[in-house]
């Protein structure tokens, strides 16, 4: 058996302000924006490296706007990518460093919660090991 989890659903309250803060502010790439049943629209965007999008829109979830939280942006270089995000006018906190790994935080326009990670170093991975 295989499975591979490749879009998630992110709740939003306006879909344009949306679109553009994941295209514009991220990075995201924009995979399409279509209409495939009135008042359904879907919206996928996928981070740059990804294999998993997210999906924002109207008539598809009962999610209230705003209150995913958690996911997470794994990221080879985290100062780089924190440097370019706030270079497009995202805002980002700053980074911190739990236990030789990385992370910062931001939240979309809705609230919806965000992380990224830096890799983690192979001394810290193999410190961890059973």
């Amino acid at each position: 058996m295989q499975m591979r989890l490749e879009v998630v659903q992110v709740p939003v309250a306006d879909v344009d302000r949306a679109k553009s803060f994941y295209s514009e502010k991220l990075g995201f790439v924009l995979d399409h924006d279509v209409e495939h049943i009135p008042g359904m629209r879907v919206v996928q965007l996928t981070p740059p490296g990804s294999a998993v999008s997210i999906v924002i829109g109207t008539g598809m979830t009962g999610m209230a706007p705003g209150s995913l939280e958690g996911l997470q942006l794994v990221v080879p270089d985290i100062n780089a990518v924190r440097s370019e995000l706030l270079g497009r006018g995202a805002e980002i906190s700053d980074i911190q460093d739990m236990g030789g790994v990385l992370f910062a935080h931001f939240s979309d326009p809705d609230g919806n919660r965000w992380v990224i990670q830096g890799e983690t170093p192979s001394d810290v991975r193999e410190a961890h090991k059973p």
